[in-house]
């Protein structure tokens, strides 16, 4: 069974049941590379559901498309997702995110990993 895997955009790792998926400093994500980032988290997840704690602090855009696509088929075998962000660029992202596309999954965003975490604990 995998627990790591890295592509263009990210590393992603199982630890402890959450699902961790770090994005990569100056990454810009549309379409394309939205597909691409779930198809390889299916790959790792193999079936199984789990809470994500994605680290988008490298992230520095997000296109429509590719937010539409995280919304709906994005959500796929997760639980729940936790953000972690920073201002200015990844934190506006996620609120926009958040108020425009409204995940069908318990989603929030973090400044801090441990709080992301203690809100994924109650999807393990």
């Amino acid at each position: 069974m995998l627990d790591h895997f890295e592509n263009n955009y990210a590393t992603y790792t199982i630890v402890e049941g959450i699902l961790n998926i770090r994005y990569h400093i100056g990454v810009f994500i549309n379409l394309s590379a939205a597909v691409e980032i779930v198809k390889d988290r299916l790959v790792l997840q193999q079936g199984q559901s789990y809470p994500a704690l994605c680290d988008m602090r490298g992230v520095r855009e997000v296109n429509k498309s590719a937010r539409d696509y995280f919304a709906m088929e994005g959500s796929v075998l997760l639980k729940a997702v936790a953000f972690v962000v920073e201002p200015p660029v990844s934190d506006a992202i996620s609120k926009f995110y958040l108020f425009a596309n409204k995940p069908p999954i318990p989603t929030k965003a973090f400044y801090t990993i441990e709080n992301a975490e203690n809100f994924l604990i109650d999807y393990c």
